[in-house]
């Protein structure tokens, strides 16, 4: 696991309340945090776990793997395949068969392409965004 930029991620989540347009105190109590921790956490003193970052990122209304970026708990490329494998099975218009089907070409193609097929988060966070055993 990288290191965790608390800085980084503090600005961007106070950006991102603001332009909710919710108050420090509305942000903690949709997310289930106390107004202290949350505002430790946008100061950049606190280091929030995965599961609080999931949180935070369900009551703003963004992507949780976008927070585990910001955090250092995830990288980039890591972020766009978990986002793609997410998609792919969230779709209704599909049934299991084919989203696995889907799953395996898409990981052989990304095999294909000198990338590897398991992303290294991919232990630590599901499909949907939730962290597992962190």
């Amino acid at each position: 696991m990288a290191s965790l930029n608390v800085g980084n991620l503090g600005e961007y989540l106070r950006e991102q309340r603001r332009s909710a347009q919710l108050s420090l105190r509305q942000l903690a109590e949709a997310a289930g945090v106390s107004n202290p921790y949350l505002s430790q956490i946008e100061r950049g003193l606190r280091k929030p776990s995965a599961e609080v970052l999931q949180q935070v990122a369900k009551a703003l209304r963004i992507s949780a793997e976008t927070l585990y970026v910001r955090a250092g708990i995830l990288d980039e490329r890591e972020r766009e395949e978990l986002e793609t494998r997410a998609v792919i099975l969230a779709d209704p218009s599909i049934n299991e068969r084919q989203k696995q089907v889907l799953l395996q070409i898409y990981d052989s193609f990304r095999k294909e392409n000198g990338l590897d097929t398991e992303p290294k988060g991919a232990d630590h966070i599901s499909g949907d965004g939730t962290p597992l055993e962190l």
